[in-house]
Formats: C-alpha cells, sequence, structure tokens
C-alpha cells in the first residue's frame, strides 16, 4: 500500500535561506532513491519560516529504508536546529 509523508518545518528567522538550500539538497538525493514515487518542498506563501516536504513511497518498507540512511539522519539532524518545534514526519495513507 501506497505511503504519504508530510513533514513540516517551521524554521527560526534567519534560517529561511539555509534551510530552502538544505530542503533542496535532501529533496533532490531523495527522488532517486528505489522506492519514491515522488518528492518535493515546498514553503508557505503566508508564512516565510514555514517549509514542508511531500513524498509519496511504493511502501512503509521503502520508506523506512530511506529513514535510516545516514544522509536521512543527518539531514533531520540539520533541520532539527533551524526549527522552533519538535521534528515530526507523519506516515499517511490515502482514504
Amino acid at each position: 500500500m501506497e505511503l504519504y509523508i508530510f513533514a513540516r518545518f517551521h524554521v527560526r528567522e534567519g534560517q529561511e535561506s539555509s534551510a530552502a538550500r538544505v530542503l533542496a539538497e535532501q529533496v533532490g538525493g531523495t527522488r532517486s532513491e528505489p522506492g519514491c514515487l515522488a518528492i518535493g518542498a515546498f514553503r508557505s506563501t503566508r508564512d516565510p519560516l514555514l517549509f514542508f516536504i511531500y513524498s509519496r513511497w511504493i511502501d512503509e518498507a521503502a520508506f523506512e529504508v530511506h529513514a535510516e540512511l545516514p544522509r536521512t539522519t543527518r539531514f533531520v539532524e540539520i533541520m532539527e536546529g533551524m526549527i522552533d518545534h519538535p521534528f515530526e514526519a507523519t506516515r499517511t495513507h490515502a482514504l
């Protein structure tokens, strides 16, 4: 069953450019991973400090492989240093 991931990043003021760069790098590297059907990074039109990643995976097992990659764990560590809330990536299925 396909898995959809939504991750929200509200960065601290002054971190906007760094966050955009880190998100773009992560998305670019993830896009070619086995099991990744789609991924994109987004920025809010109303809050310049608010970013999102949306991704779609063939199944939860494929996402688990991604989540455990050193590149992914490093990405989470970097983003945790930029955001003003606890990191959370929500795993979902379509209704």
